[in-house]
């Protein structure tokens, strides 16, 4: 619910600066908040002991599971709300930092092709949301990996409880 609450302030942001530095901070804290979730699980159910490879698991699962939440938030953004408000404000924003730098100036074609309202324009809403959520899910799986290292917790001698 986070992730579309984050998701939620992106659009906004680019309206209101304030609103894109709550989405960063936000977005800066999703790995503290799953590290939060992960030591909760271990915690509750796994008497306090967890090896990397459980933790690891729940981690992945986590964001995999919040991606999805949040891969629909997305589509019905884009499929009912967007219309290429993103691509159109990212693109103006492009146009003036070229305009302004000097040394963007030398990339001028690439970033017209980035943009190019063509290519944008053929973008469905499912496409946008599957490019996403498989980006969600593959920075998720890489941040599981620091999650499961730092929750991990061996049992202590003389608990008899399976780790």
């Amino acid at each position: 619910l986070l992730w579309s609450f984050k998701f939620m302030l992106f659009p906004l942001g680019l309206r209101i600066p304030f609103l894109l530095l709550l989405f960063i901070v936000l977005t800066l804290g999703v790995p503290i908040l799953g590290y939060i979730f992960a030591k909760k699980y271990r915690e509750r159910y796994c008497n306090n002991a967890i090896s990397f490879g459980k933790a690891l698991l729940f981690t992945i699962f986590m964001y995999m599971f919040a991606s999805l939440l949040v891969a629909v938030a997305h589509y019905i953004y884009f499929q009912f709300i967007d219309h290429g408000f993103i691509f159109n404000a990212l693109a103006d924003f492009w146009n003036q930092a070229i305009e302004q730098s000097p040394a963007l100036q030398e990339n001028k074609e690439l970033m017209k092709d980035m943009f190019d309202a063509d290519k944008i324009n053929s973008l469905s809403a499912i496409d946008i949301t599957m490019q996403m959520l498989s980006s969600d899910v593959f920075f998720g799986s890489i941040l599981a990996i620091p999650t499961g290292l730092m929750v991990m917790k061996k049992a202590k001698p003389g608990n008899n409880e399976p780790s």
